[in-house]
């Protein structure tokens, strides 16, 4: 297996496949392969973007990302999460490419004008996939989207679908009902309550780690930035989403009943926070950690 070194330590598969609990083979470059590894990955890796709010500088480089995610075990967000499956899948022998996209705002009815999603494009069998691991909430894809336009992929969070328009694919998913037990929460702003939502689009266009760089370094520090407004922490489950924005915590049970997802909320005080951390996402944070949650759009 091919190795490269990061901060005086090896990187390696074992330990990968170890942070991410797979036991399987990693000999054959197979479909199966790539869908049980993603599976695991999007189980194991929060999506967070929490090291803003702990003073500490989200790099790109792939030797970063590997110390944080698999030796710190840290989440990551799209970058830092795509890049290092990148480097698994490169490392393993797949054909694998990056591309941007451009996330939906629905506020304005926009795709933002400034690329900021990065996403992996892997040919495998003969068939051509779109793999992102890195979107989080109840918008991240279970399994790999076969690269075809108009077809549904119905997948346990919902329908998703990809349409080509002119050069630009569409990343969609149609949801199910909520069910909110706790009145109180019925009307929160992390909810939405349209069943068609438009998520990001994307070219073909083949892009490197190093296109992302810009952008990486203005989600960090841009106050126009989502992720410089909300502290957010997601997490994938066996039958649902698990997300804590600010002090709320969220765990949605897909397709619970009649169609229909339940979504349970739960308020923490400043105290409490880095025990949820612990205690339901298994994550760790080295540095003083002070949770955000400034009036913005963002739902789970």
């Amino acid at each position: 297996m091919a190795s490269q070194r990061t901060w005086g330590l090896r990187m390696n598969l074992e330990d990968y496949f170890s942070r991410i609990h797979f036991k399987g083979s990693p000999v054959k470059c197979t479909f199966q392969n790539v869908m049980e590894i993603f599976q695991h990955h999007i189980r194991a890796v929060p999506f967070e973007n929490l090291s803003i709010h702990c003073e500490e500088v989200i790099q790109v480089n792939i030797d970063a990302v590997y110390n944080k995610i698999v030796r710190k075990r840290r989440g990551g967000w799209c970058i830092e999460q795509n890049h290092l499956l990148y480097w698994v899948l490169k490392t393993m022998g797949y054909e694998v490419t990056m591309h941007e996209g451009n996330v939906y705002h629905p506020l304005q009815a926009i795709y933002s004008d400034r690329p900021s999603h990065l996403i992996l494009k892997v040919v495998v069998e003969g068939k051509t996939y779109i793999v992102d691991a890195g979107f989080g909430a109840s918008y991240q894809m279970w399994e790999p989207m076969e690269l075809i336009s108009g077809k549904d992929q119905p997948q346990i969070p919902g329908i998703f679908r990809l349409t080509e328009v002119n050069g630009f694919w569409y990343f969609e998913k149609i949801k199910r009902k909520q069910h909110i037990p706790d009145e109180q929460f019925s009307s929160s702003d992390l909810l939405d309550n349209a069943t068609h939502k438009q998520v990001y689009r994307f070219t073909l266009l083949e892009r490197t780690i190093e296109d992302f760089i810009p952008v990486n370094t203005f989600l960090q520090i841009s106050p126009d930035s989502l992720f410089k407004k909300k502290s957010i922490c997601t997490l994938q489950l066996t039958d649902g989403v698990r997300s804590l924005v600010g002090w709320t915590l969220t765990e949605m049970r897909y397709n619970y009943k009649d169609n229909m997802d339940l979504v349970e909320f739960t308020t923490f005080n400043d105290e409490d926070v880095e025990m949820v951390l612990r205690d339901k996402f298994n994550l760790t944070l080295e540095k003083r950690f002070v949770p955000v949650n400034s009036k913005t759009f963002y739902t789970i």
